[in-house]
């Protein structure tokens, strides 16, 4: 598929005496931030065919390139009304693909081990007494052999220049197989790094849940509560301690939901290092280097530490 639309971009382009770029170290060009592209706008055709190119890369997202969905999700933001640079980053990616084509999204059965060390255990019993997971009343019984699951989340404070909403990018893991990747822009502003990591987690435990009960509706038997990393320690203190206190009224909503899950005994939540985080790859755009390294360990569960 990837091949195939590579061929029919170079075949439109050649139609008007031009290529895609020769060598592509990044998704967009280095320093490239589409909100902040002021050339002319396209009309007409043009606008169709931008479309339909936003919607090319999209599916390839959904294929397995990870690397791709935040550059994706960034043009994405301009269908209605795209511009002359959104069309020619368009084709950058292309050529990234076209350079980048032996990437491999790996399957691994093994179940992952983490050390007791990285999470905190409390009595929420006080705070969260009728606190439970949701199970399916009609799923089937479960058969086979179990699976464990894990989530790596983050965020981008402020990463939009224009609106300065943040960014939530997580990617979920079904032993050591990605299953889940997701990168959003925020519904709302975030004065500080706290409130955006902390809105992040909420995500990644709805999206932990919505995985778990599918799960279970397949028959397959799950293995104990989910881990979920986040690389902002503040966020995990007030998440994972009962005695922590909620001093920003604004993200109440966010604290109860993520403090109740645990309660709950489905998920347990621990910190990762920033430089290490897989789920960097899914907030914000990166050097060539450091992105090849990050994918590296998101593809592969690869445990090496990863150059800042």
């Amino acid at each position: 598929y990837v091949k195939r639309a590579i061929q029919e971009v170079e075949r439109e382009l050649a139609l008007q005496n031009a290529y895609l770029p020769k060598r592509t170290e990044t998704p967009l060009s280095t320093g490239y931030r589409p909100e902040l592209d002021f050339s002319t706008e396209l009309e007409g055709s043009q606008v169709n065919y931008y479309q339909g190119l936003i919607g090319v890369l999209r599916w390839i997202v959904e294929l397995g390139r990870i690397d791709l969905i935040v550059p994706v999700s960034l043009l994405s933001c301009f269908m209605a009304s795209p511009r002359e640079g959104h069309l020619q980053q368009c084709y950058h990616i292309f050529a990234y693909l076209k350079q980048f084509n032996r990437s491999q999204l790996v399957f691994d059965d093994a179940e992952p081990t983490f050390d007791n060390s990285y999470f905190h255990v409390c009595d929420w019993s006080e705070y969260y007494p009728d606190a439970k997971e949701a199970i399916p009343p009609n799923m089937p019984e479960p058969l086979g052999h179990g699976v464990s699951s894990t989530c790596y989340v983050d965020a981008d404070h402020a990463g939009c220049k224009v609106t300065r909403r943040s960014r939530t990018g997580l990617v979920a893991y079904v032993n050591k197989a990605p299953v889940i990747w997701y990168s959003k822009r925020q519904n709302t502003v975030e004065t500080a790094t706290f409130g955006s990591e902390f809105i992040a987690l909420k995500t990644a435990i709805d999206q932990v849940e919505a995985l778990r009960y599918k799960l279970r509706m397949f028959g397959i038997p799950i293995n104990g509560p989910t881990s979920i990393f986040c690389d902002n320690e503040s966020v995990v203190i007030n998440a994972t301690h009962s005695e922590s206190p909620l001093r920003r009224k604004h993200t109440a909503i966010a604290y109860h939901r993520c403090r109740e899950a645990q309660a709950a005994g489905h998920v347990k939540i621990g910190w990762q290092d920033g430089p290490n985080n897989p789920a960097d790859v899914l907030t914000k755009l990166m050097p060539g280097p450091r992105l090849r390294a990050l994918l590296k360990r998101l593809y592969y569960w690869c445990k090496e530490p990863v150059p800042v």
